[in-house]
């Protein structure tokens, strides 16, 4: 009896001075997010981008929707050389001028940006339960559509990548005005990165026009803010620059789920910040 309690001891003694175990995935992502943010908030979005490559290893993802915002970070991966995948995803609903300005960036930066599709088998199902038009119907049928078309090519998207890359800024909606320079995404297991946060739409309309970035000319018609085509109408004047997107809808519930964590809120700064605290 008295040997098994010393091996008990000298067992719960080699426990105790076991090294502490590794950081959770999730804990690991906090960090370097919170790293990011304190070597490169104040820099300029060059130096941001540049500096998240230099930082994180592996597949770095860049997701376009061709936007404004957008067209100003594929021109700072692009003409830099920056070892970044730009992807898109065609919802099968897009404007013809986003599908234009696609090949046109393409040609302007010699680059191919990698297209992710909806499921065939999956829009087939929205539509015969739903019909062609049926995300007017509710927020859940257009939450549903929006899963179909966009977030779960989403996630083949950013499937093994390190960090995603982003056009938010903060001033874009109240909903984003949280977001912060690095996000960890525990959910997909990456860190979120938005290199343009805290510029304005005026900074991003000038540094564009001063360096020849394509532009959708929709949104010279007031098409602010382009998403599927059926979705998306010119803002009125005095409106937000995100109003004219699910315009049928509440303001509060205009995301369409690829900015969202699985509590189905807006993934926002102060969680990170949070957790530091």
């Amino acid at each position: 009896m008295e040997q098994a309690a010393k091996g008990g001891e000298q067992s719960a003694s080699r426990t105790a001075a076991l090294p502490p175990e590794p950081a959770t995935q999730a804990e690991a992502l906090r960090r370097q997010a919170e790293s990011l943010v304190a070597s490169f908030g104040s820099a300029d979005a060059a130096a941001r981008l540049s500096g998240l490559r230099e930082r994180i290893g592996g597949r770095l993802v860049f997701t376009t929707s061709f936007g404004l915002e957008d067209q100003v970070v594929t021109h700072l991966i692009a003409s830099r050389r920056l070892p970044v995948e730009i992807v898109t995803l065609d919802t099968g609903r897009l404007f013809a001028e986003v599908h234009a300005l696609w090949a046109q960036t393409e040609a302007r930066y010699g680059i191919a940006i990698t297209a992710f599709y909806p499921r065939h088998d999956a829009v087939e199902g929205f539509v015969r339960g739903h019909g062609i038009n049926g995300f007017y119907a509710s927020i859940e049928a257009r939450k549903a559509c929006c899963g179909v078309r966009k977030v779960e090519p989403l996630g083949r998207a950013l499937a093994g990548a390190s960090a995603w890359v982003t056009g938010l800024r903060a001033d874009q909606s109240t909903a984003r005005g949280g977001v912060a320079l690095a996000e960890a995404d525990a959910e997909r297991g990456l860190v979120k990165f938005n290199p343009l946060l805290d510029w304005t739409r005026e900074q991003a309309l000038a540094f564009a026009g001063e360096n020849g970035v394509p532009l959708n000319p929709l949104h010279e018609q007031g098409f602010l803010s382009v998403g599927c085509q059926p979705c998306t109408r010119a803002i009125r004047p005095g409106e937000p620059e995100r109003a004219g997107r699910w315009w049928w809808e509440e303001e509060a519930a205009k995301e369409c789920g690829l900015h969202v964590g699985p509590d189905g809120r807006l993934v926002r700064a102060k969680s990170a910040l949070e957790m530091s605290a």
